[in-house]
């Protein structure tokens, strides 16, 4: 096959890929991370509580073109996915000059289901995920060029990888070995080049650092505090393989791990562009083992290693020569790979829409995707309405998020605690809290009990969100008034 031929399977596998995961995309309710960013992006700032900035620009822009619906939502995020593959292409090319694997790296980054879901459910990692293929591009450019200027182009990836979250940092042990490892790459430590480059990746991720510096640093103290030890536990680590093994699709997880061995081995390739690849995987799957120890570590905080372990997957797939048996497995993990890929990613879908896989029990999901919110908030609208409440109050993020995207547009929402994730918009109008409220209690013990805050409490209905015949959660819906207090928590002294 030419490499024009190549290209052209490959544009349409991951075009067809696309629809798929907008079809999916279009058909699935917001997860209440998808609904709390939502809310970020008709507020636009430097930072927020939990993330730098880049995902509520993400679905703005999407919103922009496609409205506020769950498709406007994703839009642009799973579109990220045809840069991604560009990038995923030239630097596989550059690396190891082959056309063929270059193809087969940037199918299997997209049939992972990292990438199908952590496109089509917008999260950081998604605008993460691309900026770390132009951080890989852009060292492969250097790498083959020879030429200084590059490391701007570096530095802007990074950069823009910063801008979606604090897991880019990353990227400068990650250089630092590749130039430490690769003797011939040492002169650049003494080249200015690097620094300036690094000095871009700081000028872009500077409104995250004084947005922090304005709000008494709480999201650096956020997300770095994750990294304080209390106590040594092994009951993280048994997660780790097997979600990555999920996340990863097991097809591509095998032929990653087969390709990094083979990288090892220093069986394919130049020096610089396996260790570009490896060093790109293990520091960050090392750091995470480690902090599996003392905590738990989600699924996809491993998303910037992905278009590296797609590159190393395509090595075992397409340029390691191995014997007759590990030949064999490669290949059917090649041929395997997208119809996996493509029925995993279907199976989730139906899953977290219908219940139907699981026969209707509950699933790890069922908290997190808001299927039934939409009828439900129909429910508490005309609650609101026959009670006469300017305004609807919730206890936690993730319900006032969904309140506010699938409540009637306009109608005034707050969470009653933690001010601090909502200090980008303006509080609602004095007049909007005063007289009778709509309370939505989910019945959860991590808050006050309500009659700490209010001299008059009714209960008007008890509520379920239900997905089929499973009842997924329930709510008590108060009607208040008499505050003994600030309606709204205050914010802390330093914030305020």
């Amino acid at each position: 096959m030419t490499e024009t031929r190549t290209v052209r399977a490959v544009v349409v596998t991951v075009l067809a890929l696309v629809w798929l995961r907008l079809v999916c995309a279009a058909l699935t309710p917001l997860t209440f991370d998808e609904a709390y960013y939502w809310t970020w992006s008709k507020h636009l700032a430097g930072g927020y509580y939990d993330h730098p900035p880049l995902v509520a620009v993400v679905i703005r822009l999407g919103t922009m073109l496609a409205g506020d619906t769950e498709f406007g939502v994703r839009l642009v995020s799973i579109l990220l996915a045809l840069p991604m593959s560009f990038a995923v292409y030239r630097a596989t090319v550059l690396l190891f000059d082959n056309a063929r694997a270059a193809a087969s790296a940037t199918v299997l980054l997209n049939v992972t289901l990292m990438v199908a879901a952590g496109t089509v459910i917008v999260t950081p990692d998604a605008p993460l995920m691309a900026a770390s293929s132009f951080v890989l591009l852009g060292l492969a450019k250097l790498l083959v060029s020879g030429r200084g200027a590059w490391w701007l182009a570096v530095g802007a990836a990074v950069g823009v990888a910063l801008l979606s979250k604090y897991t880019a940092l990353f990227f400068g042990p990650v250089i630092l070995i590749w130039l430490l490892v690769v003797p011939e790459l040492r002169r650049w430590l003494r080249s200015p080049w690097p620094y300036l480059g690094g000095l871009v990746a700081l000028a872009i991720f500077s409104p995250v650092i004084m947005w922090n510096a304005d709000h008494h640093w709480a999201s650096f103290a956020k997300q770095f505090g994750r990294a304080r030890v209390d106590q040594f536990t092994l009951r993280y680590v048994v997660e780790l393989i097997p979600t990555q093994i999920v996340f990863a699709t097991p097809p591509v997880f095998a032929l990653a791990a087969m390709g990094l061995f083979a990288l090892w081995k220093r069986e394919e390739g130049t020096r610089a562009a396996r260790v570009l690849v490896s060093a790109t995987v293990w520091t960050l799957v090392l750091y995470f083992v480690w902090h599996s120890l003392h905590g738990r570590v989600e699924a996809n905080w491993f998303a910037p290693v992905y278009p590296a372990l797609a590159i190393a997957a395509a090595v075992a797939s397409d340029i390691t020569r191995w014997q007759q048996r590990g030949r064999r497995f490669a290949d059917l993990c090649r041929r395997c790979a997208v119809p996996v890929g493509v029925a995993m990613l279907v199976a989730l879908v139906v899953q977290v829409n219908t219940g139907v896989l699981s026969r209707y029990r509950r699933d790890a999901s069922v908290r997190s995707v808001g299927v039934g919110w939409r009828e439900l908030a129909a429910e508490i609208e005309a609650l609101r309405v026959k009670a006469g409440a300017r305004c609807v109050l919730a206890q936690g993020y993730g319900v006032t998020s969904w309140l506010r995207f699938y409540l009637p547009k306009g109608t005034c929402v707050a969470q009653h605690f933690e001010r601090i994730r909502w200090i980008n918009a303006p509080p609602p109008d004095a007049d909007q809290l005063t007289g009778r409220l709509l309370y939505v209690d989910d019945g959860s013990d991590n808050w006050p009990r309500l009659a700490q805050y209010f001299n008059h409490i009714d209960k008007v209905a008890t509520l379920e969100r239900k997905r089929g015949p499973l009842t997924v959660e329930t709510f008590e819906i108060d009607v208040v008034a008499d505050p003994k207090g600030n309606v709204l928590e205050p914010l802390p002294a330093e914030l305020d």
